[in-house]
């Protein structure tokens, strides 16, 4: 299968609103073949499935609560059993079109979780998201800031096991733990730019995706990114490896199918 998987992005975001068709047709130009698309709250759910109804086999449908809530102009705040609450009915409703559950995770950042109750609070939510992606035989897609290893470990004690850690922030000693779970990486454009470039040398590729988390993670700081700077990541990620940009295509799009198995299910090519 020739072509790319964008395994993480929000085409939900009300930055493509405008121009949706153009950023879709553009995507497809640039070779990709599918998008992985994520929610990060309950109130963008319908949005998502609509956007996957109007482009069926093209934008395959994610559902899952975000460890940050709150949209501006409201203040952001760590994720609550109220937000899920609210969450899994729709879960429920559209399980049978989801690709898997995400985006859930943590966020350990100081302005999220600066205290061992909103840890908690976060971790309850991670760990009753992944009970559901277990029940309902769905990966995760999943988000770790400041807290890749406490992430990495409650996942693990949880026996999940298709997981997809997205731009991971965290060492690179400890995504390799992950890898031993036999959990992938998805590396975003904004590697051309980031901290992170450590991880792209020691992670193995056949342990790596690709995804764009647009609009957000581009190549360009606060340059709207889109699904066909996946492009980005995957030149970049060949340079590293010293292999052809057509090789990590053929690597990661087989290991998004691995890891997502509806994937093939879902793509009409």
């Amino acid at each position: 299968m020739r072509g790319f998987i964008d395994c993480h992005c929000h085409i939900s975001a009300q930055e493509f609103d405008k121009d949706i068709e153009d950023v879709i047709g553009k995507a497809k130009e640039a070779g990709v073949l599918a998008l992985v698309a994520v929610a990060e709250h309950s109130g963008e759910f319908e949005r998502i499935i609509e956007l996957s109804d109007r482009f069926p086999g093209f934008v395959l449908p994610c559902l899952g609560v975000h460890p940050v809530q709150g949209i501006p102009p409201q203040e952001q705040r760590g994720a609550t059993m109220q937000d899920l609450d609210a969450a899994v009915p729709l879960i429920e409703k559209y399980k049978d079109q989801l690709l898997a559950i995400g985006e859930v995770g943590l966020d350990f950042s100081p302005r999220f979780a600066s205290t061992d109750t909103q840890r908690e609070e976060q971790r309850l939510v991670l760990i009753r998201q992944a009970e559901i992606a277990k029940r309902l035989n769905l990966p995760l897609n999943v988000h770790s800031r400041s807290a890749g290893r406490p992430t990495i470990n409650l996942l693990k004690e949880q026996e999940a096991e298709k997981v997809l850690l997205h731009a991971f922030d965290g060492k690179p000693s400890v995504a390799l733990e992950g890898v031993k779970a036999g959990y992938f990486f998805s590396i975003p454009p904004s590697i051309v730019r980031s901290g992170q470039q450590k991880l792209v040398k020691q992670l193995p590729l056949e342990f790596m995706c690709l995804e764009t988390d647009s609009p957000a993670l581009g190549p360009e700081k606060q340059v709207r990114n889109e699904p066909r700077n996946i492009l980005v990541s995957a030149e970049y990620i060949a340079n590293v490896k010293g292999v052809s940009v057509e090789k990590v295509m053929e690597v990661t799009t087989q290991n998004a199918l691995k890891l997502f198995p509806k994937l093939q299910k879902f793509l009409r090519v």
